[in-house]
């Protein structure tokens, strides 16, 4: 019996969490499938039950140290809601400006440090080099040191906004817990001033290093080409908003599929369970689950930068405007290119930078009317942000004494797994040929699922009662032939 070889890639690398991709190769050697496997368990959906509804905003930022501030206001919108309060115009715009310097920060990041590397230094760069340090050796210390003083910059503005920068506290049922003063208000608009320059220059160090090189052809590469749903937030002119909007879903051709409040995703919505992951697979239910295949009769649909590019009618800020306009120029709306997430990226860490320096500008955020109090009854409450990596949504069902009774989370990288899993397979079956393989090969597989920024431990809630460790053996007709469990 000719046995189906197996490539490993585990753990894979530059993200956040823990995760493995294996690749099955056929008696040819070209790729049969390609499971992207997460293979850590968080439990929040399930130890939050039990806990006073006013909590979830702090408890739930210990999901993640990458992207604490969405979950932080996705969950304080949700107990917004619980509670049927709307705050204060000056808390929501403190609270979108605290955020907007949380998107610099994020994306930022991950270009320079995380996605980046493929491009600045190569993608059949030494492995040892496809790191933050080899980006620093390329374009040199002094950009080097402005990417860290902006990095700086921005975690001091979190930190002025949140009360701590990693793990914000001041979003509270109703409102922010304190305004900012006049000197924050200078303090942010100094330092938003130079975020804004360091924007503009991230945006022109992407068109250098990307599209003016052979790396826009790898853009552009059916290889990473995938038809799909797209999903994002728009606010009452259909642009986009990070903070604040309905949800707008278009097809693969561009047409609008649906645009509904987010307290409305469960009509929309629904999620598939395969039992070799800890993430689940949202789909779109009026298309329904047709498995890991892309096009318009799948239900796959993604999020993230550039599925808000194609969903919204433009951006509210005109820098990021004129960019996002001469992307379109170069792609054909809607965008399928996976790899031009990165693009978007760039994109919208200009817009964030401008809208951050907009926002600390407005007269309203220097009010000290930050909070209306709760009085109605606890129930129940939808809250969603755009996080960097996409749509979030928290979801929390009290009883009447405030104590939650259920939650659920579904976050950016739970809704792109399907479109995760898609790419890899797509990109693997598209490099790998008569078992031939490299680490270049390799790694031009996992910048399938890099482009995306996937957040493992964000995507990963929901407690089965038990943590089952399974082995399943297939022979080369896909037959199972043993399966191993501990529970």
């Amino acid at each position: 019996m000719q046995e189906t070889k197996l490539i490993k890639i585990d753990p894979i690398t530059r993200l956040e969490g823990h995760g493995k991709i294996h690749i099955l190769l056929n008696k040819n050697g070209n790729v049969d499938e390609a499971y992207f496997q997460v293979v850590e368990l968080r439990g929040f959906e399930k130890f939050c039950q039990g806990r006073p509804i006013e909590e979830m905003p702090n408890i739930t930022t210990r999901i993640c140290g990458v992207c604490p501030w969405a979950h932080h206001l996705a969950s304080a919108k949700a107990t917004d809601a619980v509670y049927k309060v709307d705050p204060p115009e000056a808390a929501k715009k403190v609270r979108e400006l605290g955020y907007c310097a949380f998107f610099v920060h994020d994306h930022s990041t991950h270009f320079y440090a995380l996605g980046g590397p493929d491009f600045i230094v190569g993608p059949g760069a030494p492995s040892q080099d496809r790191n933050i340090a080899g980006v620093l050796k390329k374009v040199g210390t002094e950009i080097g040191g402005n990417v860290l003083k902006a990095l700086r910059y921005a975690h001091e503005i979190e930190e002025m906004v949140g009360g701590r920068a990693v793990h914000p506290v001041f979003a509270i049922p109703g409102g922010i817990s304190k305004p900012l003063s006049e000197n924050e208000c200078e303090k942010i608009q100094e330092r938003a001033k130079f975020l804004l320059d360091f924007s503009k220059f991230t945006v022109n160090t992407f068109e250098k290093t990307v599209l003016q090189t052979k790396h826009a052809d790898l853009i552009m590469d059916d290889t990473y080409r995938l038809r799909t749903y797209y999903m994002g937030t728009v606010d009452d002119k259909g642009k986009m908003n990070l903070y604040d909007g309905q949800l707008r879903v278009i097809d693969p051709d561009g047409q609008k599929f649906a645009q509904f409040e987010a307290s409305d995703y469960l009509k929309h919505i629904s999620e598939h369970v395969e039992p070799w992951t800890y993430l689940k697979f949202p789909y779109l239910k009026k298309v329904g689950w047709k498995g890991l295949v892309d096009g318009k009769t799948s239900g796959i649909y993604r999020v993230g930068p550039l599925a808000r590019f194609n969903v919204v009618d433009g951006l509210s800020t005109p820098l990021a405007q004129a960019a996002y306009e001469k992307m379109f120029r170069t792609l054909k709306k809607p965008a399928h290119e996976t790899l031009a997430y990165h693009w978007a990226r760039v994109i919208e860490t200009l817009y964030a930078s401008e809208r951050l320096l907009e926002l600390v500008q407005d007269p309203d955020v220097r009010s000290s009317n930050v909070r209306t109090i709760p009085t109605a009854t606890p129930e129940e409450g939808v809250g969603a942000v755009e996080a960097p990596r996409g749509t979030l949504i928290h979801h929390y069902r009290t009883d009447p004494e405030g104590i939650v009774q259920a939650v659920n989370l579904i976050v950016a990288t739970t809704h792109n797994h399907g479109g995760i899993c898609t790419s890899i397979k797509k990109a693997a079956q598209g490099l790998i040929k008569k078992g031939k393989v490299s680490d270049e090969i390799l790694n031009m597989v996992e910048m399938a699922f890099r482009a995306y920024d996937p957040c493992l431990a964000c995507a990963t809630h929901t407690l089965p009662g038990h943590m089952p460790l399974e082995i399943c053996i297939y022979n080369p007709q896909k037959k199972l032939i043993k399966r191993m469990s501990r529970l």
